[in-house]
Parts: C-alpha cells; structure tokens; sequence
C-alpha cells in the first residue's frame, strides 16, 4: 500500500452469527476428537465395537454438514460487506474506501487520498466508474471523507464501534493490488496498539493509537477498506501492515478502529473538518 458509519454505529448485544459458526466449528472439532481416539476404541471389547461405529460414523456425518456452515456464514457476510466496500482511484495510485452513509460519502485513508481532491470509484455493483470529490481529510488520524453524487448506487456499510476481543474471528475487504472485491481471513491479534506511519512525501510521520493488529492478509491497496467481524460489521479500517528491515512482515497488519473511523468520518461529512485543527482540513 502506498506508505507503508455515519449510517449504523450500533454496540454489541447478541451474537447469532458467532454462536451458528461457533457450533459449527465445536461440531467439526468433536468429530476431530472422536477420529483420534478410535484406535483404541478399536482396541476394546468386540461386544462395545458396534456402538462406537454407529457412533463415529455419526459425528463423520456431522462434521461436514458443520464445515459447510461455517462456508455458509463466511459467504454470507462477504455478501452482505461486499457491495459497501469501494476502490477508490486517484491520479497516483489505487486504494479501498467503505461507504459511510446514504448521502454518498465514503471514509478511507487520508494518505489514500494524498493531495486528490477528484477520484474515480468503482463498486462491486453494475454500472461504469463514479466520479468522486474530497469532502475533508485528518492526516493525524489518517482518515478522510470523499463524496459520490450517485448516492443511490452504494450501500451504506454498518459499523460496530463495542471494543473488539483478541481471537475474534475477521475478514478483511478492499481492493489490493487492484484486485477489487477481494477478501481475506484471520482474527484479532492484539487491541490498542501504537504504530507509526512511514513518512512519504509531503508528509510526517503520523502515530495512530489504539488500532487493531490482525492476522488477515493487507496488501497495498487494502488501505481504506473494512476490517469486518461475523455479524458483518465493520470493526476497523485497514491501514498499513508492519514493516522492518527486510520489509513488510506477512500477517501483521493494522487497522485504525471504527470508533475513531466513525467519530472523525462524521465530523469530516458534517463540516469537512475535524478535531485537530492543524492538521484536519
């Protein structure tokens, strides 16, 4: 990646999705355990042999049907995410933005956006590239606002600003490399991490706290797209992946969290400004 919602913001309460995939994947670990102790069910008595065959012959059948379940969820929430994430394509490269309301306003990194003030968007629906204009920008918080005037063609995403756990299952959705709609899978690595933003030009180097660290796959492109959970809510916007000497280090990404994505996308449509005034604009 280069350097380096307004329309639902709702908490927590029950969680369907989470227990249906969670179910499904019990289920395929019982049938795990099951397969591994029946060599020495096979060891026993004749007399007990039949009822663990019926038995594991049971859980074979189950396991399947669980792994199928888990497909099933995973596929529905890219369907659901999908048609809310956006490329966003500017003069000087490519990235991902997620749509923020029903107005036409989509939230993405500022240093996506760089020094743009017209975009082109491309969506996952039907219908030729949108034309795009920069609604505000917050290079402290690496975030910005642009707006479609074809509202009507995007869907707004939904966004989750309850504080994510370490372990939580997770997808992550933009376009990297320029292949739009592409996901990829992992958890919830670490909460509340400090990282800092390698300086580009025309920039400094930026410190972003309390982001996400996950697992899921970001690559230069994914910048701006949606960090999404199991309910098929956007947790976080994917941001910059770690790097060292040698270079970026695979399954180590970032990801600025929706609570702060929410807060400063809703001060950026509103006003076209945020709370950092020497830096906002």
């Amino acid at each position: 990646m280069p350097r380096r919602g307004r329309e639902t913001c709702r908490r927590r309460t029950t969680r369907p999705a989470l227990a249906a995939v969670a179910a499904a994947i019990v289920s395929v670990l019982a049938f795990s355990v099951a397969g591994c102790g029946s060599g020495a069910a096979s060891a026993g008595a004749a007399g007990s042999a039949g009822v663990g065959s019926a038995g594991h012959a049971a859980d074979a059948a189950a396991a399947p049907a669980g792994a199928a379940a888990v497909q099933q969820e995973f596929v529905r929430i890219v369907r659901q995410v999908l048609p809310s994430v956006v490329e966003i394509r500017t003069g000087s490269g490519l990235g991902s933005g997620v749509v923020f309301d029903s107005g036409g306003d989509i939230v993405t990194n500022a240093h996506v956006v760089g020094d743009s003030t017209r975009f082109e968007v491309l969506t996952s629906g039907p219908g030729g590239p949108l034309g795009a204009s920069l609604v505000g920008l917050c290079t402290a918080d690496d975030l910005a606002v642009i707006k479609v005037s074809a509202a009507h063609r995007l869907r707004p995403a939904a966004f989750d600003s309850a504080a994510v756990e370490v372990g939580d299952l997770v997808l992550a959705m933009g376009s990297p490399l320029g292949l739009d709609g592409s996901v990829t899978e992992g958890i919830v690595s670490a909460v509340g991490r400090v990282v800092n933003e390698p300086v580009s030009a025309g920039s400094a180097e930026v410190t972003l706290r309390g982001t996400i660290q996950t697992s899921a796959a970001i690559n230069p492109g994914n910048s701006g797209g949606a960090l999404v959970n199991i309910d098929g809510q956007v947790i976080g916007i994917p941001t910059l992946t770690a790097a060292g000497e040698r270079g970026s280090a695979d399954g180590i990404g970032f990801a600025i969290s929706a609570s702060t994505a929410v807060r400063v996308a809703r001060q950026l449509a509103d006003t076209g400004r945020a709370g950092h005034p020497a830096t906002c604009s």
